[in-house]
């Protein structure tokens, strides 16, 4: 059983940086300001940072890797939120409808992120 929840997760981990990756792309292309660092492999240990701005000084940063998954929010250099696991990823997919909402882009073009 645990060998088949490690895959699974790792899968998950996977799936969320391609979507990172593609959200950070798309919002780019409309004039957001947002990047995706991606570290590892596919085969190996991946993780990714997803970083925008969603105002004036008001960040957003995604965090993936083996370790878990966290949300954390900040204005002008304060943590405001931060979110872990489920939760997270939650906070992000709200984040990024509305962000593409905002910026005019389809619903189709929105990585499913849930």
């Amino acid at each position: 059983m645990f060998p088949r929840l490690a895959e699974h997760y790792r899968s998950l981990i996977q799936d969320l940086v391609l979507s990172l990756q593609a959200l950070a792309t798309g919002l780019q292309s409309q004039g957001i300001s947002a990047a995706c660092y991606v570290c590892g492999t596919m085969q190996d240990n991946q993780g990714a940072s997803f970083v925008a701005e969603i105002g004036d000084q008001h960040l957003i940063r995604f965090l993936v890797s083996d370790c878990g998954i966290s949300w954390v929010e900040s204005r002008n250099g304060h943590e405001l939120v931060k979110l872990e696991g489920g939760e997270a990823i939650h906070e992000l997919h709200r984040i990024a409808e509305l962000l593409q909402q905002q910026a005019g882009m389809p619903q189709s073009d929105i990585p499913s992120l849930a």
